[in-house]
């Protein structure tokens, strides 16, 4: 299967802050990838690069092939680029910015276009900056979908989005994957939304990558107990056996990519009582919590 994006021990810093600390990850083509992590893991300043807007300080970044800081012009016709903000041109109608890009690619599919821009139910000749952040966003993705790219990368779709207009760009975009074949990689904030899109997540923590894996995996191997708080337990840390440890209450809760066997004896060898042991269940949202921490 060929590699589309390939990230190797990226470096970058801002003012001296290091933002990507040895990045590395694959996008292998076919399927949906989401590159995810809090505020300030350095999504957005991995998005810039792979697209060229940035130059690694350190490390090595190819996209279709190309050095990412050197993206040829019949290589970027070939990637779909949504970025955060949906910046376009505001002073252009809707079917001005049809005519506007179809130009510019040469597989351009204006029905993709039209089907998805239909349902805003506004006139074409409406334009961009008086349509709503939804509707905006809308029209974007239907830019970047009508390009037929092989490669679609969607930083923070979701940003100020509501619930009916995120459900409906996941469904598309769903749908768009599967007829199409594209390969997508997306950030998004609102991890949740992700659980049932993705194929296959990049977790990053610290401009590093923390964890990386098929979505089946990780709901597979990582799971929660919870169990009566004691001052023994308290004490906990985290450890390579124990990925998290949390008190809320009168429960100490532990998270862990290990087997219940080795978490009980990883506790036991703490002092720690198990009294009111039991497994409680993960959703998307509190694994990534519990993960990579929740302050």
């Amino acid at each position: 299967m060929a590699t589309l994006v390939e990230c190797d021990q990226l470096r970058h810093s801002y003012a001296g802050k290091q933002v990507l600390d040895g990045l590395s990850f694959q996008v292998r083509k076919g399927g949906i990838y989401g590159l995810l992590g809090k505020n300030g893991a350095g999504k957005t300043t991995t998005i810039n690069i792979l697209m060229g807007f940035l130059e690694p300080s350190g490390g090595r970044c190819r996209v279709l092939g190309d050095p990412s800081h050197r993206l040829r012009p019949e290589t970027r016709r070939k990637i779909g680029l949504l970025h955060e903000g949906f910046t376009q041109h505001d002073f252009m109608t809707i079917a001005e910015l049809e005519k506007f890009y179809r130009h510019f690619y040469p597989h351009w599919r204006p029905e993709v276009f039209t089907q998805l821009v239909q349902k805003l139910q506004v006139p074409a000749s409406r334009r961009l900056s008086r349509l709503s952040f939804g509707q905006r966003s809308q029209v974007c993705l239907g830019l970047v979908m009508a390009q037929l790219p092989e490669l679609m990368i969607l930083d923070d779709y979701s940003m100020g989005l509501d619930a009916g207009y995120r459900r409906l760009l996941l469904d598309y975009l769903h749908a768009y994957a599967q007829e199409h074949g594209t390969t997508i990689l997306l950030t998004s904030h609102v991890v949740q939304d992700l659980e049932r899109l993705m194929d296959h997540m990049f977790i990053i923590q610290n401009g590093r990558l923390l964890y990386s894996a098929e979505r089946g995996r990780f709901f597979e191997s990582f799971r929660q107990w919870r169990f009566q708080r004691s001052p023994q337990s308290d004490r906990l840390e985290k450890t390579d056996v124990l990925t998290s440890v949390e008190h809320i209450g009168k429960h100490s809760i532990v998270c862990s990519f290990h087997d219940e066997a080795q978490v009980r004896q990883a506790l036991l060898q703490k002092d720690a009582a198990l009294e009111d042991w039991q497994e409680i269940p993960l959703g998307f949202e509190d694994a990534f919590l519990n993960l990579t921490g929740k302050y």
